[in-house]
């Protein structure tokens, strides 16, 4: 969903206050940048040159690190994040399949977000559910045991 004028001015604002209070410790880049993707949702541009201008470092000093770690993004995402492990449990009990009907069904692939922003799937290593295999988890609710066929019902929810 995308923030109106009032919300981008709001969180720039908030994000300068926290910079300001914490560009003095030791490391403050990652949870500066923690707190902008907070505010956020995502890492844009613009965001990542708040930081480094606020930090005086290179902007790509903060690329690096954003593109490093797999909990920032640098797109914005879906109202609902759709998670399907494809760790090796789930994989050999037919993750893909479910997986490829969320695809199918949503008309995106892993790592996008869906026309209308209410989707973003991410085919994801491990969700720690080995037992409930194959696990797909959209935001906070955890669903296992999975067949293709119950995808649709699932994300007709949301």
């Amino acid at each position: 969903m995308a923030l109106t004028n009032e919300q981008l001015e709001q969180y720039t604002a908030e994000l300068k206050a926290f910079i300001a209070d914490h560009k003095d410790i030791d490391g403050p880049l990652m949870p500066i940048m923690q707190k902008a993707q907070e505010l956020f949702g995502y890492l844009s541009l613009d965001t990542q040159k708040i930081i480094a201008d606020a930090l005086d470092i290179p902007v790509s000093e903060v690329y690096g690190v954003a593109t490093f770690y797999a909990q920032f993004s640098l797109q914005p995402k879906g109202d609902n994040i759709i998670s399907v492990c494809t760790g090796t449990a789930c994989y050999v009990k037919g993750a893909q399949a479910v997986l490829d009907e969320v695809v199918n069904i949503l008309g995106v692939e892993p790592g996008q977000t869906s026309a209308d922003g209410k989707f973003t799937i991410q085919d994801t290593r491990c969700l720690g559910c080995c037992g409930l295999a194959p696990v797909m988890t959209v935001n906070h609710d955890v669903y296992g045991r999975l067949t293709a066929g119950d995808v649709k019902g699932i994300l007709e929810k949301y």
